[in-house]
């Protein structure tokens, strides 16, 4: 009965652990680069000013990991941007470098 109680418990232990190493083998300054080609345009329309300000609000959505690339993700494919999963990965690894700052 103990394993069957502990079992879940070193799932989500396990998960957790994945989800800090989620953008680890994305490159921040590639992520940079294919962010600003990409995704300024559309987010300074959204909030104004350099765009930025979509990662700071205070009502932002994003608040795992998992969230930001599922977030990635949908803009990757509503913006047409083309992006191959590896470059998802850069551009989470510096959108978390840069704003979210998940461990």
């Amino acid at each position: 009965m103990r394993t069957l109680l502990t079992l879940p418990l070193l799932f989500c232990l396990a998960a957790s652990a994945n989800a800090a190493d989620l953008f680890a083998k994305g490159d921040a300054k590639i992520g940079k680069t294919l962010h600003d080609k990409s995704c300024v345009s559309c987010h300074t329309s959204m909030v104004g000013g350099d765009g930025t300000a979509v990662y700071n609000r205070m009502e932002r959505k994003i608040k795992t990991p998992q969230k930001l690339q599922a977030q990635i993700s949908g803009c990757n494919a509503n913006a047409g941007a083309g992006w191959f999963p590896e470059d998802e990965l850069h551009v989470g690894a510096y959108l978390n470098k840069q704003f979210y700052h998940f461990k």
